[in-house]
C-alpha cells in the first residue's frame, strides 16, 4: 500500500492563496464587465399603439436634470431586431444622452414577444410605424417636439425619407443607407465573391442564379415557383422571406430623398462596406441634398457595414470579448463622438 500524503500547512496556505487570487481576479473581471456595460442614462420600457397593435419600446433619457429633451428615433436595418439591438445601440444612446437627447427604439413585429411579423411589412408600413412613434413622443411632456429626429441604418435608407414625408423631423442620421434594392443586391453579391476570391466559373454561376431570382420577382412568382426554379439551391429562403422580398424589391430612395431637403443630415459611410455601394449612396445623397446645404458626410475607413471596426467584426471571439469588456470600442474611431457632436451642433 502507498502511504497517504497529508497536506502540510504550507501546502494549505499555498492553495488558499491561489483560490483567493482566482476569486479576486474573477470578481475584478465581473466588476469590469458590469462597469463597462453600465451607461449614463435612464431606460424605461414603453408601449406605443399603432394600427391596432402595440409596439414594445425602450426610451433612454439623459440624467442631466432637464425636464425636456430632444429625441433620436431609431429605425432598424434588416432582420429580426429587438429594441436595444441586443444592447448594441446602448453606446450610441449614451452618446445621444451626453448631447441632451433621449433615444427611442422598439422591437420589430414578431420579435421578443411583440405582436405581428416584420416580414409582412413594406417600407411604407415601416414608415407609418415610425411616424406613429414620433407622434407618440411628440405628445409627451418630457420630449421637445421641435427636436425630434431619426437614426437609421442600412435598410432604413428606404424608410427614413418616407417618415420625413409623413411627419416633420429636425434631423436625420443615416448609417450606411442603401439607395436601390436590386443594385444593392448585385453589389453585395459581387463584393462577397471578390472577398472569397471566387473563381470565374463560380462568379458566372452566382450571377446567373441572381438573374433568375430577378426574373422570378418581375413575374411575381410564388414561393413554390421560386423553389421549383432554384431546385436544391434555395439559400435557406423561407416563404415569409420570399414574400418580404417580393413586396420590397423595387425600393429606391432617390425620389423619396427630396423630403429631406433642408433637413440637417449626417451621412456616415464605412470604408469596408460589402453590403452597400457607399460611392453610389454618397453620389445620390449629394445630388439630391447638397443644394440645400444641410448634408454632412462622415467616412470611417476602418468600419464594416455595421459601423463596427472591421478588424473586430470579422472575429466572433474579438467581437464577444470587446462587447463584454469595452463595448464603446466596438465602433469605428470617431463614430460615437461624431454623432454626439452632430447633435450638439443642432
Amino acid at each position: 500500500m502507498r502511504p497517504k500524503i497529508r497536506p502540510t500547512p504550507r501546502r494549505l496556505r499555498t492553495l488558499a492563496w491561489a483560490l483567493a487570487v482566482v476569486l479576486v481576479a474573477a470578481t475584478a473581471l465581473v466588476g469590469v464587465v458590469l462597469w463597462q456595460n453600465t451607461y449614463d442614462m435612464d431606460e424605461q420600457r414603453v408601449s406605443i399603439r399603432h394600427g391596432g397593435r402595440t409596439l414594445h419600446g425602450v426610451l433612454a433619457t439623459p440624467r442631466d436634470g432637464s425636464p425636456r429633451h430632444g429625441l433620436v428615433v431609431y429605425v432598424h436595418g434588416d432582420g429580426p431586431v429587438n429594441a436595444t439591438h441586443d444592447d448594441g445601440y446602448k453606446p450610441m444612446w449614451e452618446a445621444n444622452a451626453k448631447a441632451g437627447y433621449a433615444s427611442l427604439s422598439w422591437d420589430k413585429p414578431g420579435v421578443a414577444g411583440a405582436p405581428g411579423n416584420w416580414l409582412d411589412q413594406s417600407m411604407d408600413d415601416r414608415a407609418d410605424e415610425a411616424a406613429a412613434a414620433v407622434a407618440w413622443a411628440r405628445a409627451r411632456p418630457d420630449i421637445d417636439g421641435d427636436r425630434i429626429g431619426l437614426w437609421g441604418a442600412s435598410q432604413a435608407g428606404w424608410v427614413l425619407p418616407k417618415i420625413a414625408a409623413r411627419t416633420p423631423v429636425s434631423f436625420v442620421i443615416a448609417v450606411s443607407p442603401a439607395i436601390n434594392w436590386l443594385r444593392q443586391g448585385r453589389y453585395n453579391l459581387l463584393a462577397e465573391l471578390r472577398a472569397d476570391a471566387a473563381s470565374a466559373s463560380r462568379t458566372k454561376a452566382e450571377i446567373a442564379k441572381s438573374d433568375t431570382v430577378r426574373r422570378l420577382l418581375r413575374h411575381h412568382a410564388t414561393f413554390e415557383e421560386y423553389v421549383d426554379a432554384m431546385g436544391d439551391d434555395t439559400d435557406g429562403m423561407s416563404a415569409d422571406r420570399w414574400s418580404f422580398i417580393s413586396r420590397n424589391y423595387t425600393a429606391d430612395a432617390t425620389r423619396d430623398l427630396t423630403a429631406l431637403r433642408g433637413v440637417p443630415v449626417l451621412l456616415t459611410l464605412a470604408g469596408h462596406d460589402i453590403k452597400v455601394d457607399t460611392a453610389e449612396t454618397e453620389r445620390v445623397y449629394r445630388s439630391v441634398l447638397d443644394a440645400a446645404g444641410a448634408l454632412t458626410v462622415a467616412r470611417y475607413p476602418e468600419a464594416a457595414h455595421s459601423s463596427l471596426r472591421q478588424s473586430i467584426e470579422r472575429s466572433e471571439i474579438r467581437t464577444t470579448l470587446t462587447a463584454l469588456f469595452a463595448p464603446r470600442s466596438l465602433f469605428a474611431h470617431g463614430f460615437l463622438d461624431d454623432q454626439r457632436r452632430f447633435l450638439d451642433g443642432l
